[in-house]
Order: C-alpha cells, then structure tokens, then sequence
C-alpha cells in the first residue's frame, strides 16, 4: 500500500494506519518523541555531538527512525532550537513575559482595550478572511503540505494531520492571559461573538479539510490542540464554555465528523470536567495525559465515542514526572501500567508531551527500550 506521497508503505507505517483505523494488531504503534535537548537528540539519533545544530532536521528525523517511531502528527524538527542549557532563548510575548502587549499598534493594557481591539480590528479581519475564502485553493494547499512532510519523513513513518483544521479558541496568545481572562469575564457575550465568528470561518475551512481528506486519501485522523486547562481544572467555569464555547466549536467540526476522521484532543493540565463534553461534539480520541493533575487514564480508555467506537488514545509516560525524577524501572512500569489499561484497538504509545531537557538518559533509554518491546511484541507479549 502506497501512502499520500506515492512511497510504497513500511511495516511500521502500516502499523500506524492500522491502529488509526483501530483494526486489530500485533504490536503497539509508536507515536513521536519529541526530545529537546540537543544531546539527547544525537545520542538517541546515533549521530556525533554537534550534529543538530549543524543539520537540525536530519539529526531529529534520524532520532525518530532510530527509536522506531511509526506516526507523526506535529512536525517541528527546528522546535528544540528554541531551548539550550540555559533555559528558553525565544522573544517574550504575550505568554512568555513581554513587559507590555501590543496588537496592532493597540496598547492591550485593559480588558476594555481588548475588546476594542476585537471589535474595531479583529471582527471586520475574520469577516474579510470569510469573505475571500476560496475552497479549492485551501484544499490544494493542504495535500501539498502533507505530502511535503510526508515525502520527508519516508516510507516508515506516517504522517498524521495537524495544524490545518480550525475551531475557536482562546487568544490569550495574542493579549495576555489577564486581560483576556478579565474580558471573558466580563464581556462574554464580545468573547462569544468572537468565538462564532471564529467558527464561521473554521466551517469553510473544516470543510476544505474533510475533501482534501476525501480527494488525498489523508490518513483519517487529526491532532486538535489549544490549552483550556491548568492543574487546577479548565481556565473558566466549564459551565460557561457550554454556554459560549461548546456550540460554536462543535459545529465547526461537525465537516471533519461527518467525514469520520478520528479528531484526537491534546489534553494538557486538569481537562476531566471537558472530556465528556469533547466526545458529545464528536471528538473520539485523546492524547497527553497529565495524570497527576488529576486526568484519570483508566476511566477515559473505558469511554466509547459518540458513535460508540473505542477511542483513540495516545498514551505517553509522564513527561513531568516520571521521565525527569522517576528511575527507568519507573519508566518501564508507567508503560506496562498504559498497555494494560489502554483501549483494544487504536492505542499509540509515546511520551506525553515534550521531554524537556534534563531528563536522565538512563530513563529516555528505558522509554525507548519498552516503545520497542511493544511494537514488536504487543500487549500480550
């Protein structure tokens, strides 16, 4: 079988697109790693130090085949360069630290500047995107992409969809988390109509991306990712986003629903109140559990989606706990204690998020060592 890229399909890809469509299988697919130390990237990718500042891509994607990865979502191979020994090099922004937020030329140092903003700038921009949307160009310009990093990636690794699906979010990115959070607050129905035009948009769009999963052949899954949630719980009442939120993002999934692509949600923080909440909209998978905030594994892989399938779960070890303080028989337990529990069918196993530096190789090692157990063995092996 041939992927969307036209190279003849490898074992371990066709593992991922078996678990994908949840068939039965041998072996537990392995999703990616995302690494962010330089060092630990040459040393799992086999190359000499040096080597990721000097050919980032090819060391990252060299790391990916050596630990046997079968499916990618989110493709970020220049990521780490952001971090080094010291901590993160980025510029500050909105969310990074910035002394002050400006969008626009609009000093955003209130609520009531943000919703100025929204209202004199932001809501006549979406209107105009809306308007000069053009269906068939965004299509064209999706299977391009994919089939750019999937010629990347090769034969054995399949590439997944991200990035390209819309849906409302929160924009603390662009103002801040304060004073979008007092807006939320205390102009919902501004936040509301933000969030619907935001849907609009993301209808014309979500509906491009469901024919360019029909016309391309695209794997049928799609990696959904915003953070809406700390340890705590979500950021705002949950009751509040079935009032403002909820409707406005599941219709602007519904296209890719309807075109029964397996929408996998990037949990992050303390999401069980949204959980339930996702799968009635029409998302019918998981991926990057926090467990110790309070995400219980356990209860969402005994879940059935809308349609009463098993859900899609990609499990990972513990990236902020068990990875950088536990010991590699810790490692090794956390994945026997995922494969036990995970669903029959659709499980992709993984680290749950970014493996920021720091980590002892010992530990990346007994991660690598049991991915590759179960790819090859399975959960009954």
């Amino acid at each position: 079988m041939k992927n969307i890229a036209g190279q003849e399909m490898g074992t371990r890809a066709q593992l991922a697109l078996d678990t994908v469509r949840q068939r039965p299988t041998k072996g537990v697919a392995t999703g990616c790693i995302h690494v962010m130390e330089y060092d630990q990237i040459e040393r799992l990718a086999g190359r000499p130090p040096g080597s990721y500042l000097r050919e980032p891509e090819a060391t990252y994607l060299a790391m990916q085949k050596a630990v046997g990865v079968c499916l990618i979502d989110q493709y970020i191979p220049t990521n780490p360069m952001g971090f080094d020994a010291e901590g993160y090099k980025g510029d500050r922004n909105a969310t990074t630290g910035a002394d002050t937020v400006e969008v626009d030329g609009l000093a955003i140092d209130s609520p009531e500047a943000l919703v100025q903003h929204l209202e004199q700038v932001e809501f006549p921009r979406i209107r105009e995107k809306i308007a000069a949307f053009e269906g068939p160009a965004r299509v064209a310009d999706i299977l391009a992409e994919e089939r750019r990093v999937q010629t990347v990636l090769g034969p054995d690794i399949l590439k997944s969809g991200y990035g390209f699906v819309g849906f409302p979010t929160f924009r603390y990115t662009t103002y801040g988390y304060a004073n979008y959070f007092m807006a939320y607050g205390l102009y919902p129905d501004v936040i509301e109509r933000h969030f619907s035009l935001q849907a609009d948009l993301a209808v014309l769009n979500n509906q491009a991306a469901a024919q360019a999963y029909d016309e391309g052949g695209l794997p049928p899954m799609f990696r959904l990712d915003h953070d809406m949630a700390d340890s705590r719980g979500t950021l705002v009442d949950v009751r509040s986003l079935d009032r403002i939120w909820f409707p406005h993002f599941a219709r602007s999934i519904e296209p890719l629903v309807r075109a029964d692509v397996r929408l996998v949600w990037h949990c992050d923080g303390n999401l069980m109140q949204m959980v339930p909440r996702l799968i009635e909209c029409g998302v019918d998978g998981f991926q990057g559990f926090q467990y110790e905030d309070g995400m219980d594994y356990e209860q969402i892989c005994r879940m059935k989606s809308r349609d009463g399938r098993n859900l899609v779960i990609m499990a990972g070890v513990s990236v902020t706990r068990t990875l950088p303080m536990g010991s590699p028989n810790d490692v090794r337990r956390e994945l026997e204690w995922l494969v036990e529990n995970g669903p029959k069918t659709g499980l992709f196993l993984k680290a749950s998020s970014s493996i920021a530096p720091g980590v002892p190789a010992a530990n990346l090692d007994a991660l690598a060592e049991g991915l590759q157990y179960y790819r090859r063995v399975g959960r009954n092996g």
